[in-house]
């Protein structure tokens, strides 16, 4: 399935089909409430590392290639189509709206807007700058996390498929969002050949 070229994909933020959301809403729950803070924090460094040490295998060039891959089980179909570098920057930018979501829940502040799958979409041309970046975002929502003494919040804010999340949920959500795309990278690279 390997090719450079377009795809015809499915718009940014089409979601996933019906069925697949709602295994993917249960497998989430099940998730959330069998995890403590601790497991999730630990899950969510595994990955990282996993995730670091994947993107280290490739050269620049090779990580920065966009591959057509299958569609992976809980992934839009709008995102098979991207490169390892770029799947570090949509986890850099989802990981930065996570931390800002944990810190205003934390505050008991209400956030305005919607979360959306569109608006963290990442645009092609990202180079290995791209490492650094997604290395001091995950370190940061680490630190967020950290500082936060209940992440069990009075306040929540609505995941477009998950719904109304308080902070743990948000914390979950990010550990079990970097274990996806640690699948679609090695998807990625097995794809480059």
């Amino acid at each position: 399935m390997n090719s450079s070229s377009p795809a015809n994909l499915a718009a940014p933020g089409a979601g996933l089909p019906w069925l697949e959301l709602m295994v993917a809403r249960m497998l989430f729950g099940q998730f959330c409430r069998k995890n403590t803070r601790e497991k999730v924090t630990a899950l969510f460094i595994e990955e990282r590392d996993r995730i670091l040490k994947l993107a280290a295998m490739l050269v620049p060039l090779d990580a920065a290639r966009p591959v057509l891959i299958k569609r992976l089980r809980g992934m839009e179909d709008s995102s098979r189509q991207w490169s390892v570098y770029m799947t570090l920057e949509h986890l850099r930018i989802v990981n930065a709206a996570v931390a800002d979501i944990i810190n205003s829940l934390a505050a008991g502040k209400a956030l305005s807007g919607t979360a959306s799958t569109a608006a963290v979409k990442p645009t092609s041309g990202i180079d290995e700058q791209v490492v650094s970046g997604f290395t001091a975002g995950a370190e940061a929502l680490l630190q967020t996390v950290a500082t936060v003494r209940d992440l069990r919040t009075n306040k929540r804010y609505a995941h477009p498929w998950f719904g109304p999340l308080d902070a743990a949920g948000w914390h979950a959500m990010a550990a079990f969002h970097l274990r996806l795309h640690r699948k679609q990278i090695e998807s990625i690279i097995a794809a480059l050949g």
